[in-house]
């Protein structure tokens, strides 16, 4: 987890919403202050923080790397979140890390995850701990 947290630059954040308060928003904004680039994912936005938000991962343009998609949404998506974010990477090439905050980690979307060769962090707030890591 400290080494993904040191060497990741692109952060695209899943859920991630306009609305100040909501944890997505500050903890974008967070990332965004320390110096990540934030790519917000979300149908219902436009943008966020003057980003240009993409409806699905699948919207993000192909050349664009991705170091890590940090989920924000309810743990009942996540296993079919963790199956798009496998096709995306079959798709590009990339092996993206996998980042489930508080309460939306599944064992399913674990397994799936790491039988695809994609690093998962389950049930952790990104904010948290990289702080901790400093």
């Amino acid at each position: 987890m400290q080494t993904l947290l040191k060497s990741a630059r692109t952060i695209a954040v899943i859920g991630c919403s306009s609305k100040p308060y909501r944890t997505s928003f500050h903890i974008a904004e967070y990332l965004m202050n320390s110096g990540f680039r934030i790519i917000p994912v979300n149908p219902n936005e436009k943008e966020v923080f003057g980003i240009h938000c993409y409806p699905s991962i699948f919207d993000i343009p192909k050349d664009t790397q991705v170091d890590l998609f940090n989920i924000f949404r309810n743990k009942r998506y996540t296993l079919q979140q963790v199956k798009e974010i496998v096709e995306w990477s079959g798709k590009t090439g990339q092996k993206p890390a996998v980042w489930t905050q508080l309460d939306v980690s599944t064992p399913d979307a674990k397994q799936l995850a790491e039988e695809n060769g994609l690093g998962y962090i389950e049930n952790r707030c990104i904010m948290v701990e990289h702080q901790r890591v400093g």
